[in-house]
Parts: structure tokens; C-alpha cells; sequence
């Protein structure tokens, strides 16, 4: 058994996110074969990632607040504490807390065989994109 010590809780960086966002790692990687990843992710009322995917997927289950979730192409769904919801692999998509309130989550991922290929991370969500839930074209 190992018990890991405590991590320092993190700002996600300004390139992927927009607004303040803190996560604390929970699972990596330990040994051979392994690829499980686990994540506690706080936003601040209205932050959000970037458009990005995942190269074999994500689970992300709703622990506090009021999360935005919107996939390229879908609507905009509006999730609350206990709720879960899966984004397949290769899938783009953004998650956010609504604009007023905190929004905490579990954030749950394998790695791919090539660790930086694990997310794809892409253009901001713009102020419009996430206000109305309507996705711009992917810009090249």
C-alpha cells in the first residue's frame, strides 16, 4: 500500500482555461500498463476550459456548484451536484462553472499511449459561445 502525500493544489494555466480554475491531482499512473487519471477541478463563477478532446475520453462527475457542458455542435447542458456525464474519445468539447456560481467536479481520463497526446487542446470558448450555448466554426 502507499499513501501519497498531500499535492499542492494548482492554477490550470491561462492557454487553456478562461478564468480561475484550481485542480488537485487524486490518481496517476503508477505502474506499467496503467493509464487511469483523477482529478479534483474547482472553477470560479464563469471560468471554463478551452475547447479541447481527449484521446479516450473523459468522465466528469459534478461535486458542487452549477457546471456548463457543451460538446462541438451540441447544446449547451446545464448539469448539477451528482450528476455525471461521459464525453467520448475524440470528442470536442468545453466545460465551465455557470456565471454564478462555483462549480467543482471530478475529472476522469486515461492517458494515451503517447501521454501528450492525451488532450488536444484547442481555441478559447468565446464570451458569446458561452453565454448562448451556440458554437462558432472551428477555426483552422
Amino acid at each position: 500500500m502507499d499513501i501519497d502525500p498531500r499535492t499542492p493544489t494548482t492554477k490550470n494555466p491561462p492557454e487553456q482555461f478562461t478564468g480561475d480554475v484550481w485542480v488537485d491531482p487524486i490518481a496517476l499512473p503508477r505502474e506499467e500498463g496503467q493509464r487511469m487519471v483523477v482529478a479534483f477541478v474547482r472553477f470560479a463563477p464563469g471560468a471554463r476550459t478551452a475547447w479541447h478532446s481527449h484521446a479516450r475520453g473523459q468522465t466528469l462527475h459534478i461535486t458542487q456548484g452549477i457546471a456548463w457542458v457543451q460538446s462541438r455542435g451540441g447544446a449547451k447542458v446545464e448539469l448539477h451536484p451528482g450528476q455525471t456525464v461521459y464525453c467520448p474519445a475524440g470528442e470536442e468539447h468545453w466545460h465551465g462553472a455557470a456565471p454564478d456560481s462555483f462549480m467543482e467536479h471530478l475529472a476522469m481520463l486515461e492517458n494515451a499511449g503517447d501521454s501528450a497526446a492525451t488532450t488536444t487542446w484547442l481555441e478559447h470558448v468565446t464570451d458569446d459561445e458561452y453565454q448562448t450555448g451556440k458554437a462558432h466554426d472551428r477555426q483552422s
